[in-house]
């Protein structure tokens, strides 16, 4: 199984990428990997982790995308980036199943939209990042930001694609889908939400539960949420920033006062679980459903953990067959 690292354009890389694409490999035996970026970075990494050789090659990009570059001059002028020249191996070769970016996500979407394609009958693909549920569980929001405005066609392949993606790579039996909205009622939101309603509360194969609140996200009662991508991004940010504040201020607190002191050493491995789950960056990365190929994109802060945990996405996708399945379920 090949995938391409793209090793450029994140805050911590090539380090984290390099690390996170060794980790992986000696997770999985079968996994080969191409990591795309400035060769001579790359092999210090490599010369840094103590490893000369492996299940690897380099694929020499000298050229960087940050993301103050226009998604269509990155495409058109950076040929030499690592995430272009990832891209341009990625179509070309039949045996690469994916790639793994930490890269500028505009500029990830429209090369992988317009240099990969999506999968016949798929509209759009979206965004499908995972978050993690307060009974354990995770949850699935589709779209994160790819398509700020939608159609409701399209957002039903998002509940098709989204449910598709929960039971096949994470092993969710029917997965419960919700549509975001400002009420649970079925008679809330606007036309396009009461439209999308109305369709999946008819569409066969697919577990759909209602509406969904926002502040019910991290509940677990839904494992799929649909969206379009500019509520489904203010979703995602809110939550994120709502427990990373929160986490601040316990720890404010903490230091407030001697006794609150006194009392978070008999809780601190308590503290240390909670701000494990919290970490968002521990659940992988946000997965691009509808493209012809894997397409995972991890936080640009994305550590080795991260990498290695998107990483483990796409070999996961790759080995259910995922995308067969999608083009399977969007032509019924």
């Amino acid at each position: 199984m090949k995938l391409i690292i793209d090793c450029m354009g994140g805050d911590n890389s090539p380090g984290a990428n390099v690390e996170g694409g060794l980790m992986a490999l000696k997770k999985y035996p079968e996994l080969h990997l191409i990591f795309s970026g400035d060769e001579s970075l790359i092999k210090e990494e490599l010369k840094r982790c103590g490893v000369t050789e492996g299940r690897f090659e380099i694929l020499h990009a000298p050229d960087v995308i940050t993301g103050e570059d226009k998604p269509t001059d990155a495409i058109r002028l950076k040929r030499e980036s690592s995430m272009m020249k990832g891209i341009k191996l990625l179509r070309e070769s039949p045996d690469i199943e994916g790639i793994v970016s930490t890269g500028a996500t505009g500029s990830l979407v429209a090369a992988a939209t317009l240099r990969i394609g999506r999968i016949e009958g798929v509209f759009r693909p979206a965004f499908c990042p995972i978050l993690p549920t307060m009974n354990g569980g995770i949850v699935g929001v589709c779209d994160s930001g790819a398509n700020v405005d939608c159609q409701p066609l399209q957002l039903i392949q998002f509940a098709i694609m989204a449910s598709a993606y929960m039971e096949h790579t994470f092993g969710i039996e029917n997965p419960r889908v919700a549509l975001l909205n400002i009420g649970t009622e079925s008679e809330k939101g606007d036309d396009l939400r009461k439209e999308v309603y109305a369709a999946l509360s008819t569409l066969e194969g697919i577990n759909f539960v209602g509406n969904m609140e926002s502040r019910d996200l991290l509940s677990g009662k839904y494992d799929v949420v649909v969206c379009d991508g500019f509520s489904g991004n203010v979703l995602i940010k809110t939550t994120e920033g709502t427990a990373l504040q929160l986490m601040k201020k316990i720890k404010k607190d903490i230091y407030s006062r001697t006794v609150y002191k006194i009392g978070a050493l008999f809780m601190k491995k308590m503290f240390s679980d909670m701000k494990e789950f919290m970490n968002y960056q521990r659940y992988g990365g946000s997965v691009l459903l509808g493209t012809e190929k894997i397409i995972v994109k991890g936080h640009g802060a994305s550590d080795k953990v991260a990498v290695a945990k998107c990483i483990e996405q796409a070999v996961s996708m790759a080995g259910s067959n995922l995308n067969g399945i999608i083009a399977e379920k969007v032509k019924a």
